[in-house]
């Protein structure tokens, strides 16, 4: 097959049901048998399929994998639960002698299509558990999280349908390479059809693969524009996370993770939380860093994984989360938010003077139809402020903040609008001796073996860029 081929489900469904070795079970439930219907079309499922079925009544799906407490359907839990009991089915029911080279797997998905309001747009949970070899002890596993995008049951329904084909097919024929597995996902779909903003792998033929570098895929492919790990590297779905919290965001390269870095976080921080109904329990932090800062980090166009990493690593060992996003505008950032916010959840940004005096450059903004009226009208949502971290300019002797600060003259009123309606908010209680710290210089001093950068970091990342040699780390030869 040319590397231009792309198959199509039937072709894949017909593959998989001529291998003899494949046999599984298909479970769907809220989109009925949109995947298992490829099999029986193709031809030659009698080999392929051990069952198919569709739990749509609520008790008896209950009767079946067991009640959910929150009464939650559509999530990963109840994905996990149906994986389980149907691979178990499997394992129990058949033993028979002509069986005995099968590799069995379990598919399945629980979703929620678009209803007829047209208010709910739809999402779900897909995932097949599966073993490549016959002595395998233990099974592999996929599970991919997906947002529907178009505007009918139907399409939706359809396009289910063969992003399952898609999904069994490369668990079994695209297993040794994980990235193109990620991209074939996609085959004969349209991004406009389906966002995927969240994938694992797991099991022993994927014990090497790092799912935040599988999740980093999704972004740089243009499947989806956010992808969030927990300090423990875990993904974690955004709405999930999100949905009904206040947010504090912090934008930055952190590369490397500095002290001018947890201050500005820390002093914006500690004002966000004297907001009005923010407390510790119904608010989430992260740490943003930018597709593009990842991009150009790289100096040659392309994404350095392991400078990626490095960075994610840093902030998860300060116990924070990490937020990869495809946003180069801090209004597309504020506007994601918004939709898991609601009334009364507040977002808070904090940044330096330059950040500042980019949002407020009207070429920023060229590609919107309403230009930069349209973009602050998603920036500052009723319940946004951004706390602004001084800027020390040195030619001038001059410490800029909110009140001095110059935007462009023919938006000199705009801005005092957003500034005095409480928009901005100065960051007074900082530190004056981080205001002459310049990541480039830190990282020069890194690369070249000096050791006076160590002061301007924080001991635990010191230590880990020492520890792993992050950064061009080398210790300078006495």
């Amino acid at each position: 097959m040319s590397i231009q081929q792309v198959l199509t489900p039937k072709q894949k469904a017909l593959i998989v049901n001529l291998d003899p070795k494949v046999y599984g079970s298909f479970a769907e439930i809220g989109a009925g048998q949109e995947t298992v219907r490829f099999f029986y079309r193709a031809g030659a499922a009698s080999g392929t399929l051990a069952k198919a079925m569709s739990a749509y009544d609520k008790d008896f799906s209950d009767a079946i994998y067991g009640v959910e407490d929150d009464n939650r359907y559509v999530t990963q839990k109840r994905l996990k639960k149906m994986l389980d009991h149907e691979m178990k089915l499997m394992k129990e029911r058949l033993t028979k002698e002509q069986h005995k080279e099968k590799c069995f797997f379990a598919y399945a998905n629980t979703v929620t299509t678009i209803d007829y309001s047209k208010k709910n747009e739809g999402h779900g949970w897909v995932g097949i558990r599966f073993k490549l070899n016959v002595e395998d002890k233990e099974a592999d596993e996929i599970i991919v999280h997906v947002k529907f995008k178009e505007n009918s049951a139907q399409l939706q329904q359809e396009t289910l349908g063969v992003l399952g084909v898609n999904l069994i097919y490369g668990a079994y024929y695209l297993n040794e390479n994980p990235r193109e597995l990620i991209k074939s996902l996609y085959d004969t779909l349209d991004k406009d059809q389906i966002e995927i903003d969240m994938i694992n792998f797991r099991g022993p033929h994927f014990k090497y693969v790092d799912n935040r570098l599988m999740s980093l895929q999704l972004v740089k492919n243009g499947f989806t524009d956010v992808i969030i790990f927990n300090p423990d590297g875990k993904n974690i779905l955004p709405a999930d996370l999100l949905y009904k919290k206040n947010i504090f965001a912090v934008r930055g390269s952190f590369r490397p993770f500095m002290n001018v870095n947890m201050d500005m976080f820390k002093s914006g921080l500690d004002k966000f939380m004297k907001s009005e109904g923010v407390t510790e329990n119904n608010t989430e932090i992260l740490f943003e860093i930018t597709l593009s800062n990842l991009i150009a980090a790289s100096g040659q166009g392309g994404l350095d994984e392991r400078d990626f990493l490095d960075r994610a690593d840093v902030i998860g060992s300060l116990g924070y989360n990490v937020i990869i996003s495809n946003f180069s505008e801090y209004y597309k950032l504020v506007d994601y938010f918004s939709q898991f916010t609601r009334n009364q959840t507040k977002i808070g940004l904090a940044m330096g003077v330059n950040n500042l005096l980019e949002v407020f450059k009207e070429n920023y903004y060229t590609n919107l139809p309403g230009g930069i009226m349209e973009a602050f009208g998603k920036l500052f949502k009723k319940d946004m402020k951004i706390y602004l971290y001084p800027y020390l300019d040195k030619d001038q002797n001059l410490l800029l903040n909110s009140k001095n600060l110059k935007v462009e003259k023919n938006l000199h009123e705009l801005y005092k609008f957003f500034l005095y309606n409480g928009k901005i908010e100065d960051i007074e209680d900082y530190n004056e001796e981080y205001l002459n710290t310049y990541s480039r210089k830190i990282l020069e001093k890194i690369a070249n073996g000096e050791t006076d950068w160590e002061s301007e970091c924080p001991e635990t990342v010191v230590k880990m860029i020492k520890d792993r040699s992050m950064f061009g780390y080398r210790e300078k030869i006495k």
